[in-house]
């Protein structure tokens, strides 16, 4: 199972190697390599169970997100625009198109979660090129919340051997927001410059779609752990995640880099979506400059 790694502990450990913005330009080129699994590529159903409760205006920011990426009805810089990026990875094109939802808000199984109980919950959704996403409540508690944000990971579909994909996010407003919803809180480690204003005007949903496209971009590049990374397959740097605090350009540890902002209300954002939504995505490793990529 693969995960989100700590944003915090990486700037910290950045502030202590005491690396200047230039020298983390002339770092070697990032290479993750691929390691001949397949990948999730054409029309692939995103289905969602919303765990505890969320506002209608959360999750319509989360469902035009995840619409966002493959529409091509948006301004640029664009959400699609960003997923692009994945096209350049083998297989070609992935499609993402939001399938059936769940509402749980009743907490079936508590307020206190453990990994087990993902697979579990995915399992309410069967089906060959799916993927599934548990959405959890600022009232749940996840176990490793704080040391991940979310994560995601693969399980059998019945008793097939056909292996369908699962996301689990967590809204941070009040569970570790300096290292979930960062950049629009303060950081608990490292500089401590100014939050950015989230664009969506909700700090725990807009930290939630961070989190939510390093995932995505993580599980179709390296659904079963033979995909696209770096480093030991149980704990791999993959293609969003690559990446880590980039936004714009000319980030360095600490500072998300250029963006754009709006001026009516000071948000700040690189991607606009459907239906008037913006949203501040993170960098993608492009597999054909051995970079990240950022959309601004």
């Amino acid at each position: 199972m693969a995960s989100i790694y700590h944003l915090v502990a990486t700037l910290f450990l950045l502030c202590f190697m005491n690396l200047s913005a230039s020298e983390l330009v002339q770092e070697q080129p990032l290479v993750l390599k691929y390691h001949n699994g397949p990948l999730l590529k054409g029309k692939i159903t995103v289905n969602l169970i919303w765990y505890g409760k969320f506002t209608p205006i959360q999750r319509s920011i989360i469902v035009d997100f995840i619409s966002s990426l493959s529409s091509n009805n948006a301004a640029g810089p664009s959400t699609s625009s960003w997923w692009k990026t994945t096209e350049n990875y083998k297989g070609g094109r992935s499609a993402l198109a939001v399938g059936k939802q769940i509402l749980l808000e009743n907490y079936p199984l508590g307020k206190s979660l453990k990994n087990p109980h993902f697979p579990a919950l995915a399992s309410k959704f069967n089906g060959v090129n799916t993927i599934n996403i548990i959405l959890t409540a600022k009232d749940v508690a996840v176990e490793g919340f704080c040391m991940r944000c979310g994560t995601h990971g693969s399980a059998r579909v019945g008793r097939s051997p056909v292996r369908g994909t699962y996301i689990w996010v967590g809204n941070s407003e009040t569970q570790c927001p300096g290292q979930c919803a960062w950049p629009f809180h303060q950081p608990i480690y490292g500089p401590q410059t100014p939050p950015l204003v989230a664009p969506n005007g909700d700090v725990g949903v807009d930290g939630m779609i961070i989190n939510l496209a390093t995932l995505l971009g993580n599980t179709v590049t390296n659904p079963f752990n033979n995909g696209y990374f770096q480093g030991p397959a149980n704990a791999p740097l993959e293609a969003v995640s690559a990446c880590t605090g980039m936004f714009g350009s000319g980030s360095y540890p600490g500072y998300p880099g250029n963006v754009l902002v709006e001026k009516s209300t000071g948000a700040s954002y690189n991607a606009n979506g459907i239906n008037g939504r913006k949203y501040l995505l993170p960098a993608m490793w492009d597999p054909r400059t051995s970079s990240c990529k950022t959309v601004v």
